[in-house]
């Protein structure tokens, strides 16, 4: 997701943090219809409130645990607007939390009054089950949706099924009786474009016809979908996981999950994967899932009004893509736990499982792939694994880390160049190239033309008697000594051979055209692509081990556990690993990937060839950069993520980080009681910060509160609006006892009410070792610094990340929202 869609939809709005010690559900509903609109002279300020403009440093709200204790005591009548969020500002993970024990103390202080309100607790409780099932079910039903159609426009390439239309090539010849073993793909029913449009099925003419059509089709469906997103939804391209992490984090991307969004990228999915351009669909189901959970979640006033339940039902939805993408379940689950949620209590992780449960459940019902599992490439081995079959395992586990490893620089390169030159404003430019070079390179490699999904199935499968692909064309040894129950290992026929080289120019398109495909102007994900190339590489792998094997049976490596005659090596699982292993490079993933991968092909007797892929591919990827994939695009797009992956270890204290510095301008501050209307109005229209520290003078400095500038803004105008009185010159009073005025002075305006009263502080010789685990742990926004009680300074969560990018040698003006 670039900055250029945000400005196509105009989401850099001048907007401002509104968090404010709200004490109730019922007052972020008064407030959800008050829109506020000021002028900044940025639109980083927009971001997260911590942005500045010149030298000036930041203002957000503090987290205060006991502000929703202070509202509820103060305030007599809720303003309206308070307690609302802006786009692109972060939410305070300790004041949502306070919110929400309030609203259960309510609750559950009222429960005993009658059966409505006992009827109303029950509701309550039940309400997080019942969004997660919601989210499950919409998942599952859209997943077997999109695999069902990007089956059948994957096949419309190549030609139409003349009885059904809506069937797709296998399900067209499946009632056909005049289909063989050697061609079962070929039945009359199914008709090639050049046997429709010129009558020839066969020789150079129909050849040429048929490349044609396949370049149209797979430029019609690029071009539909790149215009889509354009259009309607520019938030539906990518894959969606690095926005995921970052919302989950508590960042507030406003549409990102919402209904034009789900809409657009459900129907440009199918689209995408249909031209044949090298992405997938399994990381955009994740982005589909959590748009559905956020629907869902509006209908619940416990997750519509509470952000960070909200990101609870959104850590579940992840799970739940992730189960229908692959048809893992508890691999969904772990996914969601180690790659993606910010935050994830032990309620969550079970809410999480059941989603999973109930969206693999829908989809296996559905049953899109018809062969009753949850996934297209499910294969079962029946040849154990050898000890020194470790040793081929963990090459592949090197290159997987290798690949990972390049992937990530190239990608990364070509994205910020793409951000910074003009190509990148022809976004539907680029996908008519990038899937016009796709379609004339892979259409002659049978490899590079058949569906991803279908390739990996193809390079997963075992030869068996039934398999009639060129990778299984052996030469039969009538001679074997010894005849076993599966199929023995034999000498490679020239099927085999030309199947190899064939893979080799597979692999090697693959992994250039998936750098410069992940990231262009539609849905594309990363697992299906780096799966192939893992599975292309291993499969390689296995049949060069399987001759050694062969025709070295007496080498003291082999000798103790291949005899002559037995089946001993499986190119598949070598597939399979070398899958895992280049997909591991690029996410970085390794628990959840070795779950997701046993439970995606059934392998479970593989574990441990796997999880030895895996933690190689970690390391070697890790050599060459500790960033994955989604981290380095959310470092990219200058989102304010603090990484809780990411050590930090240098001896810096509060006091070096925090604003303002040495040469900076004094600290823009309120006073108790001492200032007018006027003056508060004319700092707010001179400053773009998003709240104010509260002191008790100018002389003194000992802290009070803090103020946000939106509740600032909220209350004047409520107050001139509804209390008679108040004018400009109306003194301003954040005390608990208004002072003695003078007879003829105007009436005086109250804010305690709007006050975090306790704001989050440190001294300024608190090590940042300590600030950023604060920060992490807590999920703040900012917190103020003070010395003896006298406030000196800022910490915010985007001065933390431009200081620890400053550490790492990066620029510290790439922490922005770009």
């Amino acid at each position: 997701m670039e900055s250029e869609q945000l400005f196509h939809r105009g989401y850099y709005r001048n907007s401002y943090n509104s968090i404010t010690s709200a004490s109730s559900d019922e007052e972020l509903l008064d407030g959800a219809g008050v829109i506020m609109d000021f002028q900044t002279s940025e639109d980083d300020n927009l971001l997260d409130g911590d942005t500045v403009v010149g030298t000036h440093y930041t203002m957000t709200n503090g987290g205060s645990i006991n502000s929703s204790t202070h509202l509820l005591d103060l305030l007599d009548e809720p303003i309206p607007g308070v307690g609302t969020y802006d786009d692109f500002h972060t939410i305070d993970w300790v004041r949502e939390k306070c919110k929400d024990r309030e609203r259960h103390r309510r609750i559950n202080s009222k429960k005993k009054e009658s059966a409505w309100e006992m009827t109303k607790s029950l509701y309550d409780a039940w309400s997080g089950w019942l969004v997660v099932t919601l989210t499950g079910l919409a998942s599952g039903a859209l997943a077997g949706l999109i695999d069902i159609a990007a089956d059948w426009m994957t096949d419309l390439k190549e030609g139409i099924c003349l009885s059904a239309l809506w069937y797709n090539h296998e399900q067209c010849c499946w009632g056909s009786n005049e289909t063989t073993f050697e061609e079962r793909d070929k039945c009359p029913q199914w008709k090639t474009w050049a046997e429709l449009i010129i009558g020839q099925a066969e020789g150079p003419g129909s050849y040429i016809m048929n490349y044609i059509m396949y370049i149209f089709w797979a430029l019609s469906f690029a071009f539909l979908a790149v215009s889509l997103v354009k259009v309607f939804a520019p938030y539906a391209c990518g894959s969606g996981i690095p926005e995921i992490k970052t919302i989950l984090s508590g960042f507030i991307i406003r549409g990102y999950l919402g209904k034009w969004t789900l809409m657009i990228k459900t129907i440009t999915l199918v689209l995408a994967v249909a031209s044949g351009l090298s992405l997938g669909k399994e990381g955009p189901l994740v982005h589909v899932a959590c748009c559905c959970g956020n629907i869902f979640s509006y209908l619940f006033p416990k997750y519509s009004t509470n952000e960070a339940k909200k990101r609870e039902v959104l850590s579940a939805a992840s799970a739940a893509g992730v189960s229908v993408a692959f048809g893992a379940p508890i691999g969904g689950v772990l996914f969601s736990l180690e790659e993606v949620s910010y935050y994830f209590p032990l309620k969550t992780l079970w809410r999480s499982f059941f989603a999973a449960l109930v969206a693999a459940f829908v989809l296996r019902s559905i049953n899109p792939f018809g062969n009753s599992r949850l996934v297209l490439f499910y294969v079962e081995y029946h040849t154990p694994w050898y000890l020194f079959e470790l040793f081929p395992f963990i090459l592949l586990g090197v290159f997987g880390g290798l690949w990972g490893a390049f992937f990530i620089r190239a990608n990364i390169a070509w994205c910020r160049r793409r951000k910074s030159t003009k190509f990148g404003k022809y976004p539907v430019l680029e996908v008519i190239i990038v899937a016009a070079i796709t379609a004339v390179i892979a259409f002659p490699n049978p490899y590079t033309r058949l569906n991803t999904s279908e390739l990996i199935k193809e390079l997963f499968t075992d030869c068996g008697p039934l398999e009639s692909s060129s990778l299984c064309d052996y030469r039969n040894d009538m001679n074997a000594s010894k005849i076993v129950d599966d199929i023995p290992d034999r000498p490679a026929g020239i099927g085999v051979y030309s199947a190899i080289w064939q893979l080799c120019l597979a692999l090697i398109f693959k992994i250039i055209m998936t750098v410069f495909t992940f990231g262009i102007k539609v849905p594309s994900g990363l697992f299906i692509p780096s799966m192939a190339i893992g599975a292309i590489a291993g499969r390689i792998v296995g049949i060069a081990v399987e001759q050694l094997a062969y025709y070295h049976h007496d080498w003291f490596i082999f000798k103790e556990w291949c005899e002559v005659g037995a089946d001993c090596i499986t190119p598949g699982l070598y597939a399979m690993v070398g899958a895992a292993a280049c997909l591991g490079g690029v996410t970085r993933m390794t628990v959840s990937l070795v779950v997701i991968v046993f439970e995606l092909t059934g392998g479970l007797e593989y574990i441990v060839p796997l999880m030895a892929a895996v933690m190689t591919s970690k390391w070697v990827g890790d050599a060459f950069g500790r960033e994955g994939i989604y981290e380095a695009h959310i470092r990219l797009n200058g989102y304010p993520f603090l990484d809780a992956k990411e050590e930090f270890t240098h001896t810096t204290l509060a006091a070096d980080v925090m604003r303002p510095r040495r040469n900076d301008p004094p600290l823009a501050v309120l006073t108790q009681d001492n200032m007018t209307v006027d003056d508060i109005e004319n700092m707010i229209n001179e400053t773009s910060y998003n709240g104010f520290p509260v002191i008790m003078s100018k002389e003194s400095q000992r802290l009070v509160g803090f103020a946000l500038r939106r509740d600032l803004t909220i209350a004047i105008e409520s107050a001139r609006k509804k209390q008679e009185g108040i004018v400009g010159s109306s003194r301003v009073c954040f005390a608990q006892h208004t002072p003695s005025l003078p007879a003829e002075s105007p009436r005086p305006l109250k804010l305690r009410s709007i006050l975090d009263m306790s704001p989050f502080t440190v001294t300024d010789h608190t090590p940042m070792e300590i600030v950023v685990d604060i920060f992490r742990k807590l999920g703040l926004r900012q917190c103020l610094v003070t010395h003896n009680g006298r406030l000196l300074g800022i910490i915010t969560k985007k001065d933390i990340l431009r200081h620890m990018a400053q550490t790492a040698n990066q620029d510290p003006a790439s922490i922005m929202f770009n």
